[in-house]
């Protein structure tokens, strides 16, 4: 056994998803940023915000891969407020380039020709609606992967004490020490 506690072997399936979304969604916002970049939009006040929504969506799924990894109630509150804040708006942000491309490439303040600015904007908002959709596909996996912690007690409170919830009403101990003969 390392430091890092492992999930229980049925829930890895469900542990595995859950990195490799995040992973993936880590290209995808990294992608975005290489791609509002080269639409070399510095200076624009709108064009940093939207710079800055990517970097926010990768600080949520290195916090979703750390919830993952250690376990930590912090790390997975964390993970949560900031994937869903960063969720909504990448589908606002989709939204409004897909429907108002030439009004927000003009906010933008590109230096790039518009043909070619359009076509850049338009390929990270597709990349958008994928972060989007990934994004929630790992609100639900994290959700299932406490879910899961919280059932078969390896949830831990921030002092490290474990809930342990079963189903047992008497302990085999007990059972044993009964003054009683008969033991059902």
């Amino acid at each position: 056994m390392g430091l890092i506690p492992q999930p229980q072997e049925s829930h890895s399936h469900t542990h595995k998803i859950f990195l490799y979304s995040n992973y993936i969604l880590l290209g995808a916002s990294t992608s975005c940023i290489f791609l509002t970049l080269s639409l070399r939009l510095i200076p624009s006040v709108c064009g940093f915000f939207l710079i800055l929504l990517h970097a926010t969506t990768i600080a949520a799924a290195v916090s979703g891969c750390a919830a993952a990894s250690y376990g930590k109630n912090r790390w997975y509150a964390a993970h949560m407020i900031a994937t869903v804040l960063t969720a909504i708006f990448q589908g606002s942000v989709s939204v409004l380039i897909f429907t108002n491309t030439s009004n927000f490439l003009s906010s933008l303040n590109s230096y790039v020709r518009e043909k070619e600015a359009s076509l850049i904007l338009k390929l990270a908002g597709g990349l958008c609606v994928v972060i989007f959709c990934l994004e929630w596909i790992v609100l639900v996996l994290a959700f299932f992967l406490k879910y899961y912690a919280y059932v078969d007690g390896g949830s831990s409170n921030d002092n490290g004490v474990a809930m342990k919830r079963t189903g047992k009403v008497q302990s085999e101990d007990t059972l044993k020490d009964s003054p009683w003969p008969f033991q059902v």
